[in-house]
């Protein structure tokens, strides 16, 4: 009986012969041309291999752009480049190799689809895209002026003045985006075109800045000068300091103390952590000394005394 139902679907499932091709049928029902099929997976095989040509092409360029760019950086040549400008180049040169990749491979994906496309329909999808490429040309043009002008590097900390002003490390700089990293780890993607005001906090060195208060009772020139011991030795021990620390001197009186202001210049980047270990060394020393640093404090009078009457 199962024998019988099998034998019976088989022969309801066939193929016969026509003028215009073959055909595949299931009982009287035609279901596709044999030669129309035999196309469509003939593209889809071809589109298959375009995509994976793509990624090939990118991931195997990449790994030759870093190649270069770390053998740049280790090189010794007279006309190397230092390492922010060799990784910027490189994320320039990944940014072109990925969109003419892009580009040439959708190109060619339509071509195979649609084959030659008429110049009437191609004029017409020729406005449509250039309409649509405005601020994608925006971004490009605006890019390649942030590259050439070096307004920043990749490694740079910069501050982007938009309508809300973003603060970070630049991660990368492409044709058409810049990705900004900000301190709580998060990633901002900026269209080129959009970014018209920068401040980069990397162009030189930067500024030391810390202030200590002590109290009014305090010699201040003692504590000035175990200040200036202080950054006399922090000025010999770390190498990051290109401007020396010192006292700058009193700045101003508060209500609980007077405030001494230490300066100095450090490199990019460095000024921060100088900054924590000054101030770890200045509370070390003045403890040392028996300079008090004023904080708030609380005292409490009790004026209700208990008097025995005899």
């Amino acid at each position: 009986m199962v024998q019988s139902f099998l034998l019976d679907s088989f022969l309801k499932f066939h193929i016969v012969a026509e003028s215009t091709g073959e055909s595949l049928y299931i009982g009287d029902k035609r279901l596709i041309n044999l030669n129309t099929l035999d196309k469509m997976l003939e593209k889809t095989i071809h589109l298959a291999i375009i995509i994976l040509l793509m990624a090939v092409i990118i991931k195997v360029g990449n790994k030759l752009i870093n190649k270069l760019v770390k053998k740049q950086i280790e090189s010794n040549y007279k006309f190397s480049m230092d390492e922010k400008k060799a990784n910027t180049i490189g994320t320039l040169l990944q940014s072109i190799l990925k969109y003419s990749v892009y580009f040439i491979g959708i190109t060619t994906m339509l071509s195979s689809l649609f084959g030659n496309i008429s110049w009437a329909f191609a004029s017409i999808g020729g406005v449509a895209v250039g309409l649509g490429a405005q601020s994608f040309v925006k971004d490009v043009i605006n890019g390649v002026f942030i590259l050439f002008e070096e307004q920043f590097a990749v490694g740079d900390y910069i501050t982007i003045a938009n309508s809300t002003p973003i603060q970070g490390i630049v991660e990368s700089i492409g044709l058409r985006t810049t990705e900004l990293r900000d301190f709580n780890g998060d990633v901002n993607i900026i269209p080129n075109g959009s970014i018209l005001i920068v401040t980069n906090h990397c162009k030189g060195d930067m500024r030391v800045l810390v202030d200590v208060e002590v109290a009014y009772e305090t010699d201040i020139d003692y504590a000035i000068g175990i200040i200036n011991k202080v950054c006399n030795k922090m000025n010999k021990t770390d190498k990051n300091i290109t401007s020396p620390l010192e006292a700058l001197g009193v700045m101003s009186f508060n209500p609980s103390g007077i405030t001494i202001r230490v300066v100095g210049k450090a490199k990019p980047m460095t000024q921060w952590n100088i900054e924590r270990e000054l101030r770890k060394e200045l509370k070390l020393a003045l403890d040392k000394e028996g300079i008090e640093i004023p904080y708030p404090k609380t005292q409490i009078v009790n004026l209700s005394k208990e008097v025995s009457v005899k």
